[in-house]
């Protein structure tokens, strides 16, 4: 059985355009093309694209999935190593469901909270050496404290900002736009708004190289899937650098 690219972008919650830009990069063609254009999809094809997903999922970039992809022959070895990545994600999460159930719980019963119980399956500090690397531990220090004396409605209220800005990014990636666009100069306004707003950061400190480190950073999100991951993958990433050196660029006198 076959599968339209429609038929597979529903079933898969992806667009036709996502599809047809990885047929055009050559990391996922269509098992045939019909008379009129319309593109299908056998069974490996859906297997090709399930992996596809799940690699982006864990944060991986186009570039290097299809590395994976290729250097991979058996898919039964391919998704069982997906399946264990997957497996230690949900084992993180589920812990994290635990501690804040038990948190509820306690509150509920009017008992003392336990924070070793608390905070198991969280790590706010994991970027803690890499961040006193790049920019110094007063940089850390600075930021982590200002994060920790924030409510938790304030945390969530900033949280959703990040987690929007990330999408629109993600979404304007995906819908091919140009970084010169009005909405993605808009958006990258917000991103350095955003930057600057954080406390021990140099685009925080009126005497810092705001311009450097926002443009350090735009580099640092392409040439790390990590941080490429918020955008999309590589191609949201290359649009946010574009669009912020393009932004810097215009307001380099203000």
């Amino acid at each position: 059985m076959d599968w339209s690219i429609q038929e597979t972008a529903r079933m898969t919650g992806t667009t036709s355009r996502t599809l047809r830009h990885y047929d055009a990069i050559g990391l996922l063609p269509p098992t045939y093309t019909a008379d009129n254009g319309y593109r299908y999809y056998d069974e490996t094809g859906l297997l090709r694209l399930q992996r596809i997903l799940l690699l982006r999922e864990l944060g991986m970039p186009l570039t290097k999935i299809a590395e994976v992809l290729e250097s991979t022959e058996d898919p039964i070895a391919a998704l069982s190593e997906h399946v264990e990545m997957l497996g230690r994600e949900r084992d993180r999460v589920e812990r994290q469901i635990a501690a804040v159930t038990a948190t509820i719980a306690r509150l509920e019963a009017g008992e003392p909270l336990m924070a070793e119980e608390m905070f198991d399956g969280f790590d706010h500090r994991r970027h803690k050496e890499e961040v006193t690397q790049r920019w110094g531990h007063a940089a850390y220090e600075s930021s982590a404290q200002w994060w920790e004396s924030m409510s938790a409605e304030d945390r969530q209220a900033w949280k959703a900002i990040v987690d929007q800005l990330s999408q629109d990014w993600a979404n304007a990636a995906e819908a091919g736009v140009g970084p010169e666009t009005k909405c993605c100069q808009e958006m990258a306004r917000r991103h350095v708004q955003w930057l600057t707003a954080v406390p021990g950061t140099p685009a925080n400190d009126p005497d810092g190289d705001m311009d450097g480190y926002v443009r350090g950073l735009a580099d640092m999100y392409v040439s790390d899937p990590r941080f490429g991951a918020n955008y999309g993958g590589t191609e949201g990433a290359e649009l946010v650098r574009d669009s912020l050196n393009l932004y810097l660029d215009a307001h380099a006198d203000s």
